[in-house]
């Protein structure tokens, strides 16, 4: 399989899935935003509250964190809630901190003042890709919650620093028949070679990769094109993050990955617009 040749649902190796950001989507919660990555739909939500864990008080610095949980129909059979078997997963576990981790890694804590902003990212419909969606979604949820808290004087940023250095975005890529593929659908996820999560920042900084040889190792130059491959599909993702921050704060507001690369001569990967979400964010 090379660039040429197209996967079963006719994308190229290194195309994402249609991709859709929608801010606003609920009314209650400082952020909320129904990200959609092909099939897969997860809702986020940030709520922003008074006080900190027990183990943080008194220091004066925030916290950022998150609760990663799917509803029992994600997925195409039933699975029992955990909150009724009285045991959160492992599985929800990793994921829940892979978001918090990946949003703290771009927060300035010490502007939060002692005050938590959690992201609740339930997953609606699971079609492969849901933690990768839900840390994108969440940043884009996370960054109207800080907005949300400076306008009432609760986040203060400092002189020297912004609250949110730069967008956080994450995408899946993987070998499948042989060839590096970006954006995994289920049905790719469980027969890759190679299965990968990268999660970067708008400017391209790695936050934290997780890549497991699924079936058969692979070799540097293979790992070095997985990485490429995500390194393009979160740009691609950082963009149309700070197109949606760009919209109205008061009313639903949809962005597309074919309306931005429609409203771009170079597609939607040739737009470098991290600077422009992180005016946004802060007020």
């Amino acid at each position: 399989m090379t660039d040429t040749k197209t996967r079963k649902d006719g994308r190229s190796p290194n195309q994402l899935r249609p991709v859709s950001i929608t801010r606003n989507w609920q009314v209650n919660g400082e952020g909320s935003v129904l990200v959609e990555f092909g099939r897969t739909r997860v809702l986020c939500v940030a709520s922003f509250v008074e006080g900190v864990p027990r183990w943080r008080k008194g220091g004066g610095e925030g916290w950022v964190t998150a609760e990663y949980a799917m509803l029992p129909r994600a997925g195409s059979e039933r699975s029992g809630r955990e909150s009724v078997r009285g045991k959160i997963g492992g599985r929800t576990h990793e994921i829940s901190r892979l978001i918090g981790r990946s949003l703290r890694g771009v927060v300035d804590v010490a502007a939060l003042g002692e005050n938590t902003i959690t992201l609740d990212c339930d997953v609606l419909q699971a079609d492969g890709g849901t933690r990768t969606a839900a840390v994108t979604g969440a940043y884009v949820a996370l960054a109207d919650a800080v907005a949300w808290g400076t306008r009432r004087g609760h986040v203060k940023p400092r002189a020297d620093k912004q609250v949110i250095a730069d967008s956080v975005s994450a995408v899946s890529v993987g070998i499948i028949d042989g060839a590096p593929c970006l954006d995994l659908p289920y049905e790719e996820d469980v027969r890759a070679q190679t299965d990968m999560n990268v999660v970067q920042t708008g400017a391209g900084e790695f936050i934290e990769v997780q890549g497991t040889a699924e079936h058969a190792p692979f070799n540097r130059t293979e790992l070095g094109a997985l990485l490429d491959l995500a390194a393009k599909g979160n740009a691609e993702l950082a963009a149309l993050q700070a197109r949606a921050l760009a919209g109205p704060d008061d009313a639903p507001f949809t962005v597309s990955s074919a309306d931005l690369a429609a409203s771009s001569p170079t597609g939607a990967a040739g737009i470098n617009t991290s600077a422009a979400a992180i005016a946004i964010e802060e007020g």
